[in-house]
């Protein structure tokens, strides 16, 4: 990705003071003095409610002169050595980037360029896909894994979009991040790919190891890493760095086995997490 507790005063009332024996009669006993309730004031809860885990809206403070200067390094090397970069997924516009990323959740590129196809052809938008079977859907999909939620997702995600937005995939992350499967990284792809629109960094599983590695991060949780690396590299950048990242992961710095004597950032890699 708080709850403000609430001071309640003190319940008791006022001491009752009984009457002292063998006073005389008509004599009022004293009554002894009431406990005052506490002087400060109760605290209320926030106005906008328990305070939610934050999105990486915005960028950590300002790194290390260290983690900056490796940053550059890291940008500008693998720049050159992709200098034209895209998702490896094959899509024509926003909603067939939006169908793919969802489908690539835990499978291969490689698989889903294979099966969206045929996805395309039989619903080529929200507005067919909204009328899908379930059991279509599934059918579909199957091969890509988790095709139940998958196909659930889709379908789910493209009545949200006729219903709200015009049969339009939406162009903002809150509007992104409501659509049924769809999280902050899948949101990230289709914002920067589709529409320019640069709100963070996506994070899957080789911009997660390989920043870490690098030592452009400390956490492996993806919400601080992307925003760690936020304030790296120049906001129009944000898409290619996953590329970048995604690219290297997948040809020089494997989970496994990476190749670390022929990796062109060899000379400032920390090497974190490599046995």
């Amino acid at each position: 990705m708080g709850y403000l507790a609430v001071m309640s005063t003190s319940k008791t009332g006022p001491k009752t003071a009984g009457a002292k024996a063998g006073t005389t009669a008509g004599t009022q006993a004293k009554a002894a003095r009431p406990k005052t309730a506490p002087k400060t004031a109760p605290k209320t809860a926030s106005k906008n409610g328990p305070k939610a885990k934050a999105a990486p809206n915005s960028a950590s403070a300002a790194p290390s002169p260290e983690r900056a200067a490796r940053a550059d390094v890291v940008a500008g090397r693998l720049a050159a050595r992709y200098p034209q970069v895209g998702p490896a997924l094959h899509w024509r516009d926003p909603w067939e980037l939006l169908v793919a990323t969802v489908l690539s959740a835990q499978c291969t590129d490689e698989r889903v360029n294979k099966v969206t196809p045929g996805v395309f052809a039989r619903w080529p938008g929200p507005a067919e896909t909204a009328r899908a079977a379930q059991a279509d859907m599934e059918e579909a999909v199957r091969s890509t894994g988790f095709f139940r939620n998958k196909a659930r997702n889709l379908i789910g995600a493209a009545r949200l979009i006729m219903e709200r937005h015009g049969g339009a995939v939406p162009r903002t992350m809150e509007e992104l991040t409501a659509l049924p499967g769809v999280a902050r990284k899948t949101a990230n792809i289709v914002l920067s790919n589709a529409f320019g629109v640069h709100e963070g960094i996506a994070v899957d599983t080789h911009v997660k190891r390989i920043s870490f590695r690098l030592g452009l991060t400390d956490s492996e949780d993806p919400l601080v890493i992307e925003r760690d690396l936020m304030p790296l590299f120049a906001r129009e950048r944000w898409g290619d760095v996953n590329h970048y990242l995604v690219f290297f992961g997948r040809e020089v710095c494997a989970a496994r086995k990476p190749l670390c004597g022929a990796c062109e950032l060899a000379d400032v890699c920390p090497r974190r997490g490599v046995r």
